[in-house]
């Protein structure tokens, strides 16, 4: 076993790596080890490039040249740094560095420059072997992108068209090198961070390109405070290019620009995260003067008339509205904290926010993407559905509701889905939940009583534990087996006998004379084959521990998802007023929550699905406290 003074010694060898036929100074930019030749990645540009400049100068090139990592280290252009080498201190770019031999620059042809390109004319090279025919001269890389240098090429060599070129050994005329020109910036400009900003009292254009009649383009054009309108995007400095022979091409200068060219009364310009926006500075309208561009905020809309076709149409607000009047049938509204004080008997939906109905829901459909909503009258023959947020009604008939958590004072006949359940009075309903809790329940007339508690399906879970853990002890086994091995073959005598005179050698506890030297050495040659036999069975146990240990902790990374899926499932039902069935209802976790439905869908879901598996609870009394465990889910 090499000991820490052996890789002292290696260490020190490797750094006292002789610098070849390489006949001046090294550069202090590059270093020059038997693993290849690297540039200080804290160097600066013109000090690498001198560095390179010198070494060319003196007869030399780079074997095994990385060009793309030359031209990166030097000129900061060409394809980025790999990532096995980037934020290293030391960039590897070539194997070596050769003398370049006075006979093989003959091998090299002129180049001819035209528009930025140098074109090259390759061709077969053939020199005289003594006593022998001609023989074809091998081109090589790094000897090429030397010569081009001390020619002038000093940048956008084509690295992958030479090299094809150079393998080929054919004659052929190319475009060796490209300059770069420079690329050009961007000036300061003014950009609309909000979709629609500008009112608009004609039809509403479909996506079929027919008109909307029954609904204005943008009606209300409206924003609350802090929202940013305009962004100024920054000019952006270009990006320099170089010529050939490695000058720097410096792009022009981009145009700037000030915000407050457009601000005007209820906006103020704001520098945020680094950028300049036009800021709403008061929640309310917006107003675009067409002569000097400048945009003002005014007071919000509170609109009176109601919601019809001969008032507003349908709307589609992109901040808070407040309607004191009613909303008609088939009209919509839709928008950001939608208050509403009269009826609504046709569509509302929020992208977001609260929707608060301070009277009735007749018919109609209050939706929310992302907020909740609260109805504070009655809601009736309704539906009333959010994806992420809480649902609040005083009373419900007739209804389909879905949301994250639904707290209802009294639900009649409704269809009801969420995470989380909580009703006061529940008559003739069909509830799914992941919890839920009802103080009285029973049917009402006709309609049954009918509870699911959503539980998620856990199989993939077990599957995989199993399939985990069958293999820990797999590979344990296959640990065992070579273990086995190694102790069988360590057990022979003579090896035994070895090893163990071994030991007490490190050990200095004896040492050997002149004459048991060369018998030692004999035990040494006989046990070969047999250590090395053990080295290799060592191996594949420390591979087999290893395998058996990721196996262990995969199952136990999958168990704990398991138990983060389970959550909480549990139903509590403190009074049942008549018949009434609960049962649970396994979904799939991975389809994301179980009440992301359609009012169709949820119906079936909840009203035609055939029952299977025991109920937890049938009966016309009782109450009912029932919590799933990781048994349950199994």
């Amino acid at each position: 076993m090499a000991g820490p003074d052996c890789e002292r010694g290696r260490q020190v060898s490797d750094d006292a790596v002789d610098t070849g036929q390489f006949a001046g100074e090294l550069p202090s930019a590059l270093v020059k080890r038997g693993d290849g030749v690297y540039f200080k990645a804290d160097a600066p540009a013109p000090l690498l490039q001198a560095a390179v400049n010198q070494v060319f100068l003196s007869s030399a090139y780079f074997s095994g040249l990385d060009y793309g990592v030359f031209l990166r280290a030097l000129y900061d252009a060409g394809p980025e740094l790999p990532d096995g080498i980037k934020g290293q201190p030391l960039l590897r770019f070539a194997d070596d560095i050769q003398p370049f031999e006075p006979s093989h620059r003959d091998y090299y042809r002129a180049v001819r420059i035209v528009n930025g390109e140098a074109e090259y004319y390759f061709e077969p090279v053939y020199i005289e072997v003594e006593g022998q025919a001609q023989q074809q001269a091998q081109l090589d890389f790094g000897e090429f992108v030397a010569d081009m240098w001390v020619k002038g090429i000093r940048f956008g060599i084509d690295a992958p068209v030479v090299k094809e070129a150079i393998a080929s050994g054919k004659p052929v005329r190319i475009v060796v090198a490209r300059k770069l020109p420079p690329t050009p910036g961007r000036d300061a400009q003014i950009v609309e961070v909000s979709e629609d900003i500008r009112r608009s009292n004609a039809p509403r254009m479909l996506a079929n390109g027919r008109f909307d009649m029954i609904s204005f383009q943008n009606r209300f054009p409206q924003v609350k405070a802090n929202v940013r309108l305009l962004k100024k995007e920054p000019r952006t400095a270009g990006l320099r290019g170089y010529e050939l022979s490695g000058i720097v091409l410096e792009p022009p200068v981009a145009r700037d620009l000030e915000m407050t060219m457009v601000a005007g009364t209820g906006t103020v310009v704001e520098h945020i995260d680094g950028e300049d926006y036009l800021v709403s500075a008061v929640e309310g309208f917006i107003n675009v003067d067409s002569a000097s561009k400048r945009i003002s905020i005014g007071p919000k809309i509170v609109s009176r008339e109601g919601v019809s076709v001969r008032t507003t149409g349908n709307l589609q607000l992109k901040g808070e509205y407040e309607e004191f009047g009613d909303v008609q049938e088939q009209r919509v509204v839709e928008g950001l904290n939608i208050t509403v004080h009269g009826d609504v008997f046709g569509n509302i939906s929020s992208r977001g926010g609260t929707i608060v109905l301070n009277r009735n829901l007749m018919g109609g459909t209050a939706v929310s993407a992302n907020g909740s909503i609260h109805v504070k009258g009655v809601a009736s023959g309704a539906t009333i559905q959010t994806k992420s947020g809480e649902v609040v009604l005083n009373k419900a008939q007739n209804c389909v509701i879905t949301g994250t958590r639904v707290v209802i004072t009294v639900a009649s006949n409704c269809e009801i889905m969420a995470d989380e359940v909580l009703i006061r009075v529940a008559e003739g309903c069909a509830v799914a939940a992941r919890k839920v809790e009802i103080e009285n329940a029973g049917p009402r007339k006709q309609a049954e009583m009918l509870v699911h508690v959503l539980v998620p399906d856990t199989h993939k879970y077990d599957q995989k534990i199993q399939e985990c853990e069958q293999k820990a002890v797999q590979y344990a086994g296959q640990a065992e087996k070579r273990q086995a091995e190694i102790d069988s073959i360590t057990g022979a005598p003579d090896v035994r006998n070895y090893l163990t005179l071994a030991s007490k050698l490190r050990k200095q506890e004896v040492s050997l004379t002149p004459e048991q030297l060369p018998l030692f050495q004999k035990m040494a040659v006989q046990v070969g084959p047999s250590l090395r036999q053990v080295g290799k069975l060592s191996l594949a146990v420390k591979e087999a521990q290893v395998q058996q240990k990721q196996s262990e902790d995969q199952a136990a990374q999958v168990k704990q998802q398991k138990l983060s899926v389970i959550g909480t499932a549990r139903c509590t039902i403190r009074h049942v007023t008549g018949e009434m069935v609960v049962r649970k209802m396994i979904f799939n976790p991975d389809l994301g929550p179980a009440y992301h439905y359609t009012p169709k869908e949820v119906k079936a879901k909840l009203r035609a699905t055939a029952p299977s598996g025991a109920p937890l609870f049938s009966g016309s009394f009782g109450d009912l406290d029932w919590s799933a465990t990781a048994e349950d889910l199994s």
